[in-house]
């Protein structure tokens, strides 16, 4: 588990940009089950979360359309929540970070870290995008 000093400013960059942190399971089984669009950024101390990963979703929240809802999960911190936002991302496997947008609890895309390592951040807000475009 990382220290609460260290993850603050990483969970800040997403929360200041209006992403709702959850920390438990209940709490993430009700915002992905709400009625509506819910994306939910699997947070991470990693760089490709710092560079790529934070900076896109909220790029991507400057789409015409975009989620009703937009929520967070911190890895090596959060283990309960973090845990059922993954079991939620099934088939899928684990990965941080990650990105998720489900529509009335339905997962209807999936962007996981193969997909956020070593791409532009803006590249991954226009996957965001066509994803928003098309299910919300």
């Amino acid at each position: 588990m990382y220290p609460a000093e260290l993850v603050k400013p990483m969970r800040d960059d997403l929360a200041n940009a209006g992403f709702e942190e959850l920390y438990t399971a209940e709490a993430v089984e009700n915002a992905i089950k709400q009625e509506g669009t819910t994306l939910v950024v699997v947070n991470s101390v990693c760089g490709c979360a710092a560079a790529n990963a934070r900076p896109a979703a909220k790029m991507s929240l400057q789409n015409a359309k975009k989620p009703d809802h937009t929520v967070t999960v911190f890895a090596g911190v959060d283990t309960e929540a973090v845990d059922t936002a993954r079991n939620m991302m099934v088939p899928f496997p684990p990965s941080s970070p990650s990105m998720a947008l489900f529509k009335n609890g339905e997962l209807v895309h999936m962007i996981e870290r193969h997909h956020i390592e070593g791409r532009p951040a803006e590249l991954i807000a226009e996957n965001l995008t066509e994803a928003y475009n098309e299910f919300c």
